[in-house]
């Protein structure tokens, strides 16, 4: 199986408590382990202000997932972020500027 290299970035609403961001940063990371993935980097950008409203939000706090995956997983994962009260707002890139080390030519 191939996998691909993919960032996620997720918006929380700005009242959410920190148990509450560390419980879905852990339950991301732990579904992306479950399908296989690997190499996970989380990164919490911090609470910061849009540039538009969202959902009657004006701030938001950000999550960065970078990680390696199949194509297959994409839409398990941003279902389940998807199903979240807490998350406003997220999206996912495939990462094509991260070069594989080990290429045969």
């Amino acid at each position: 199986m191939y996998f691909n290299n993919y960032e996620t970035i997720y918006i929380l609403k700005p009242d959410i408590t920190e148990e509450e961001n560390l419980s879905l940063m852990n339950q991301y990371k732990s579904l992306i382990k479950k399908y296989s993935g690997y190499d996970i980097l989380v990164q919490h950008k911090g609470r910061r202000h849009l540039n538009y409203n969202i959902k009657s939000y004006y701030d938001g706090i950000y999550v960065q997932i970078n990680y390696k995956a199949s194509s297959s997983f994409i839409k398990i994962l941003e279902k389940t972020i998807g199903l979240s009260e807490h998350v406003i707002r997220y999206l996912t890139i495939r990462d094509n500027q991260i070069k594989e080390t080990n290429i045969n030519i």
